[in-house]
């Protein structure tokens, strides 16, 4: 009997890892919202780091989370670093590309949690009297991030995040 449940834990742990080997090596969430404001009021909220604590939905998350700052004020080479609680974790973020009220992109440095490295970009995209923000994060998988993938569903997890962050963005910016 007991031959048969090792054998059961055997070959369901097998299939767990064949399971995760067999997810995609790459990921990208993305979210946008449309903001009732022409791209070049909104550009700052992002392009200038210190800004982002007005409307981050991490900042909520850890009210105590420290935040050091390096390099320009806003553009390419900002620089921001983060320690927080188990919710915002420690990481570092560098603004790699910046075009007025059209782009950010940045590398993404998570220490912990997990480690990883990550690109994101937020596009700004005039229709009209608004502007749709997007906002993605793309990245390679490792094995670990595949099995978590599993158990947890990461674009939701993530995007639900995006999702708060383009809320107050939005709220921030149409305000005045």
């Amino acid at each position: 009997m007991i031959n048969y449940i090792l054998l059961g834990l055997l070959l369901l742990v097998g299939g767990f890892i064949v399971l995760a080997a067999m997810q995609a090596d790459e990921f990208c969430v993305t979210r946008s919202a449309r903001i009732a404001a022409a791209p070049d009021k909104i550009f700052p909220h992002v392009n200038e780091l210190r800004n982002w604590e007005a409307w981050s939905p991490w900042a909520k998350l850890d009210p105590q989370a420290r935040s050091t700052f390096a390099g320009p004020a806003a553009g390419v080479g900002a620089t921001m670093s983060w320690q927080g609680n188990n919710k915002v974790g420690e990481g570092r973020m560098t603004i790699i590309e910046s075009k007025a009220a059209e782009l950010v992109g940045f590398q993404l440095d998570f220490l912990r949690p997990m480690r990883a490295t990550n690109t994101a970009k937020f596009t700004f995209q005039s229709e009209g009297r608004q502007t749709v923000v997007t906002w993605s994060m793309s990245g390679k998988k490792n094995f670990m991030s595949k099995a978590f993938g599993l158990i947890i569903n990461c674009d939701q997890m993530v995007g639900r995040d995006f999702e708060k962050g383009l809320a107050s963005l939005k709220a921030l910016t149409e305000a005045g």
